[in-house]
């Protein structure tokens, strides 16, 4: 079982993306996190619903978000983890690189924190697999 769930062993929402990756990609989880979640790798549509959060955010008088807010910050068994306890809902997510089985695993486990974090959340939920899996793939393609 994912780290993620040993910090938050109860989320109000989770969910695992799965990618193939090249049997001969690194191995070490910091790096896919930090090519994952590098500011550089979003994909110009990733890119402009960080934009449209900014506004979101101002409308729900939220902290400002900037990149600390997913930054790895230690290695769980062989997982890169990203824990961020914010106003709103607290993230967690879990990167697992596994070269020989050829597969990359984010698990995101999310808390939220009142009617603030549900509307926040809910068109994040909606989007959270499309701009996961294309973050992993723009960071699989600069690792291969």
């Amino acid at each position: 079982m994912s780290a993620a769930y040993e910090i938050l062993p109860t989320p109000d929402w989770a969910t695992t993306t799965t990618i193939a990756i090249a049997h001969s990609a690194p191995s070490d989880p910091m790096l896919w996190a930090r090519t994952i979640f590098g500011a550089d790798n979003a994909p110009l549509f990733v890119k402009v619903l960080f934009a449209v959060r900014v506004v979101a955010a101002k409308i729900l008088r939220l902290p400002q978000a900037d990149q600390a807010m997913l930054t790895a910050d230690t290695v769980i068994g062989d997982e890169a983890i990203i824990d961020t306890d914010d106003k709103h809902l607290h993230f967690v997510a879990a990167i697992r690189p596994d070269p020989a089985a050829g597969l990359l695993h984010v698990v995101t486990a999310v808390n939220l924190k009142g009617i603030v974090g549900r509307i926040y959340f809910a068109p994040v939920s909606l989007l959270h697999d499309t701009v996961t899996r294309s973050i992993m793939k723009s960071a699989a393609a600069r690792l291969a």
